[in-house]
Order: structure tokens, then C-alpha cells, then sequence
């Protein structure tokens, strides 16, 4: 149970193991700005990670990139920029709704439709396969018409 909560306790606290001493900004709102860019930046080693939380070099480079933007006075819509104008859309954990990412988008969607109308389809023609009538052979033809004869 210990071995379990420690555990626990550095899967909970990695992330802030990322960012090492030596990136940080003495100014607390610069930092805190950084970090906030951070978080909306993918890493693009680790892919599904934000660069806050990244321990690769890339993602180092990428924050100390980032800090330096700020400390020379852009804006965050400006660093985040900066680093979209270099590594492209692929970059935010975000990517805006444009043209070249409506599949991103919308690919989701799509796929849901496409299996919707796979699945109507085959029910449809399964249902259809129950409702084909089978014509008679003449032994159930005979057999029905003699218990027609008996009832009349």
C-alpha cells in the first residue's frame, strides 16, 4: 500500500518535474504566462503532451523559447504565434477551425455518419432477406390443400 501511494504520488507530481529550475522567469506573472502558453502547446516528440508537461529537449527549447518572447515583451497571442509561425497548426493542442483543419474537425463526425449509414444499410437488407417469401414445394402445396379439403 505504500509502494502503491508513492506511486500514486509521483505519477500525480511528474509534470512538475518538466520544468526545471533553471527555465523559470524570477517574474511570477511572466511565468505564470509562460506556463499558461505552455499548457496550449503541443510537444512534438511526445505528441499528445503539452510542452509544460514534456520532459523532452524539444519541448525544453520550445518553453525557453517561449520565455524569452515574453521577457521582450510579446504578447501570449504573440509567442504562441511565433511558435505556430515555425512548426505550423500541428503545434496547438487546439488548432483553430480553418479550411485546412476542417477534416481534423469534422473527420470524427464523418466517420460516425459513414458507420451510421453502414448499419442502416445492412439492417436493411437483412430485414429485407427476412421478408422474401419462399414459394411452396408441392409436398407443403399438397399437404395444405388437403387439410383445406378437410375443413370444408
Amino acid at each position: 500500500m505504500k509502494g502503491f501511494i508513492v506511486a500514486l504520488f509521483l505519477v500525480l507530481v511528474w509534470p512538475a518535474f518538466a520544468i526545471g529550475p533553471d527555465e523559470m522567469l524570477e517574474d511570477p506573472a511572466l511565468e505564470a504566462r509562460a506556463r499558461e502558453i505552455g499548457k496550449e502547446l503541443r510537444c512534438l516528440v511526445c505528441q499528445n503532451q503539452s510542452i509544460d508537461d514534456s520532459d523532452a529537449e524539444l519541448a525544453r527549447d520550445l518553453r525557453v523559447l517561449i520565455r524569452e518572447r515574453l521577457k521582450r515583451g510579446d504578447t501570449n497571442a504573440e509567442a504562441i504565434a511565433f511558435v505556430v509561425a515555425r512548426y505550423g497548426d500541428y503545434v496547438l493542442l487546439r488548432p483553430p477551425v480553418k479550411p485546412s483543419t476542417y477534416l481534423l474537425w469534422l473527420g470524427p463526425l464523418l466517420i460516425l455518419l459513414a458507420g451510421g449509414f453502414g448499419l442502416g444499410l445492412y439492417l436493411r437488407r437483412r430485414k429485407q432477406a427476412a421478408l422474401e417469401v419462399q414459394a411452396l414445394s408441392p409436398e407443403e402445396e399438397r399437404r395444405i390443400q388437403n387439410i383445406l379439403d378437410r375443413h370444408r
